[in-house]
């Protein structure tokens, strides 16, 4: 694969930095529009690369796969998240996939920490207030929030990410509890003061603030669907900063707009960029545009690790951020 550049196609804008160095190192198309490429596109890009960088806006599945010409041998996907992918498929046709782990673990920690802070003091009301032009100046009884120290924080998936986020609410005074697949080691949970809990349900009935921090699979879609969300307190706040689909985003709007739970900090979204228009016009919801990985820094190193992985594929080595099966 050394003798000639690999034919690259980039299905976004990246940062400069990172398109200027694979614009050195391969023979690379890029996305200058900056819009996620049609179904027609994607399929004639996979149609021509040898790596194709997809990121979560693509969703590439086995009838896209199936279009692919024989040269495709690496998708190099920017991002961590690879469930927009078919890997199984992909694997299946002898495409090898690979991801960015790790890079976004302190930068998305840092935005759900910025929710559980934000959604029970009230931020998003107070800044309206502030921008609107209606604030009459201090009162007793504006805008009462709720501390959070000594309340229960419940994480749901305590992967890298749920375990930056659980340093981060301890310094606050948060009692961390968790639920997993797997229970952590003593050690680690240890160091956190986190208590596991087995069941989902028992540990949800329990949690003053939940913050969602679990992968989107087959067994996570909708895991918190109406049943489970109805066991939370009604004082209850919901932060989520991992995959939309985790939660049932109707179920959601529902119960927040019927008062069954205290207010609602997304910075994803069942459905993508279609937010339920439902959940705009609750004072107690604060939204984000899935902000959480988005610092100049993160984004660079994330471009670092495709470059990594594409280089390592040309040179005939085993890409070090290979999705396996075990993973899926």
């Amino acid at each position: 694969m050394s003798g000639h550049k690999l034919k690259v196609i980039v299905t976004r804008k990246l940062p400069d930095p990172v398109e200027a160095r694979l614009g050195e190192l391969f023979d690379t198309e890029f996305n200058t529009a900056d819009l996620p490429l049609p179904r027609e596109s994607l399929a004639a890009a996979m149609a021509r690369a040898d790596v194709l960088v997809p990121t979560l806006t693509d969703r590439i599945d086995a009838g896209l796969l199936g279009q692919a010409g024989p040269q495709l041998k690496l998708i190099a996907n920017y991002g961590a998240g690879f469930d927009h992918i078919d890997v199984a498929t992909a694997l299946g046709r002898g495409i090898i996939v690979t991801n960015t782990p790790g890079v976004a673990t302190e930068d998305t920690a840092d935005m759900a920490m910025a929710l559980i802070l934000g959604v029970p003091r009230r931020l998003k009301e107070g800044a309206d207030l502030m921008q609107s032009g209606d604030w009459r100046g201090w009162s007793p009884t504006a805008l009462m929030g709720h501390r959070i120290g000594g309340k229960r924080l419940g994480i749901l998936g305590m992967g890298r990410i749920g375990q930056a986020v659980a340093r981060r609410a301890r310094a606050f005074g948060l009692e961390i509890h968790y639920h997993n697949r797997r229970r952590l080691r003593p050690e680690t949970e240890q160091a956190l003061g986190a208590t596991w809990w087995e069941s989902l349900d028992q540990m949800l009935a329990r949690v003053d603030i939940l913050s969602v921090n679990a992968p989107h699979t087959p067994s996570t879609f909708h895991l918190l669907n109406a049943r489970r969300l109805k066991l939370m307190k009604p004082s209850a706040y919901v932060v989520n900063t991992s995959r939309g689909e985790v939660i049932d985003e109707n179920a959601l709007t529902r119960m927040l707009r019927a008062g069954e739970l205290a207010g609602a900090g997304l910075d994803v979204y069942e459905h993508g960029h279609n937010v339920n228009p439902r959940l705009r016009e609750l004072p107690n919801v604060l939204l984000l545009p899935h902000m959480g990985s988005a610092t100049v820094e993160g984004r660079l190193e994330m471009g670092e690790k495709v470059i990594i992985n594409i280089k390592t594929f040309a040179d005939g080595h085993r890409p070090p951020d290979q999705v396996v099966p075990s993973m899926l």
